[in-house]
């Protein structure tokens, strides 16, 4: 096991020195704090959304989930939809990214409270898949209100909009970088003393109650975890819908085992490979002509159907 890890972290530095080395032209103080920043905004996304659905897949039981079914990411473009559909574009919360980071975690991080609150008031109510069907609906609703005010607003201000629709990281914002770090950090030492529950929560509600586990307690608080980190992976540079599925598979079938401590540390390792070898690819072999989060959508999508069919198999 730690052979394997050895070796994605050997491929996780080898691609970082490549990123900040290849074709520099000999202006390293120009060149290496930006694509720095860059490294660093792609470490903290694809560690939040790594993390974030091996815990949410463990809770679900089920390998083809990612936290986006709870409507997160439909939220956050709601969002961004109504400042530029009521403000416009010049407002301060579309201009300031700081502001927008902010009111934009508070609000996912608000939503999910309020969400788990009502689902959650009685013990004995914790439904998991009530709790994934309720987030379907309400991210469908969210998803069909921004499309509305999307065909009202001015086609300019559109392009603003449509920036946010595709995550990137060409443009990161360095106090971001700094707000997400400590918010990622104080999470993962609040999710540190539920570590050891994982294990035990992956054989299943009854067999998890049985064996001494407080399910319900521990549930609410690893999805409370979840959201967090969904939020500030997306508040940070937008939408990634199928990275989450694609590493923390490819991490079960490479890792192959069923120990936490090394299926989220290899995770992501994993997401980390994808997103700056993706990132490779996007700058030097297509120069831009795409972005990163249309490959990992359209590889991720690809893969998902792969898992339906295999699943639909046995």
């Amino acid at each position: 096991m730690k052979a394997k890890l050895s070796i994605l972290l050997l491929i996780v530095v080898a691609l970082i020195t490549l990123f900040l080395l290849y074709e520099t032209g000999g202006h390293w103080d120009y060149v290496i704090p930006r694509r720095a920043k860059k490294i660093l905004a792609m470490i903290l996304t694809g560690s939040a959304i790594a993390f974030a659905t091996i815990i949410f897949q463990t809770i679900t039981n089920n390998r083809i989930l990612t936290p986006s079914i709870l409507g997160l990411d439909s939220l956050y473009m709601l969002f961004q939809t109504f400042i530029i559909f009521v403000f416009g574009s010049t407002t301060l919360t579309s201009t300031d990214r700081n502001i927008n980071f902010i009111i934009s975690v508070v609000l996912m991080i608000g939503f999910s409270g309020v969400f788990y609150k009502l689902l959650f008031r009685k013990e004995g109510q914790s439904n998991i898949y009530f709790l994934l069907l309720i987030g379907m609906v309400l991210g469908t609703f969210f998803g069909s209100i921004s499309t509305f005010m999307e065909v009202l607003i001015d086609p300019n201000e559109f392009l603003m909009l449509q920036d946010k629709m595709f995550a990137s990281f060409n443009n990161v914002n360095t106090d971001l970088l700094i707000i997400s770090i400590v918010a990622i950090i104080g999470v993962t030492f609040y999710f540190m003393k539920f570590t050891k529950y994982l294990d035990v929560i992956s054989l299943g509600r009854d067999h998890a109650i049985n064996l001494g586990v407080n399910y319900d307690y521990v549930v609410k608080r690893l999805l409370v975890v979840v959201a967090i980190l969904m939020s500030i992976a997306t508040a940070l540079v937008g939408p990634i819908t199928f990275l989450g599925l694609l590493v923390v598979n490819v991490a079960h079938q490479f890792l192959k085992t069923y120990k936490h401590k090394y299926l989220i540390f290899g995770s992501i390792l994993i997401s980390i490979i994808a997103l700056i070898g993706g990132q490779f690819i996007v700058e030097k072999v297509f120069t831009f002509s795409t972005t990163l989060s249309v490959i990992i959508n359209f590889v991720g999508g690809v893969y998902f159907i792969y898992l339906l069919l295999k699943e639909n198999k046995s």
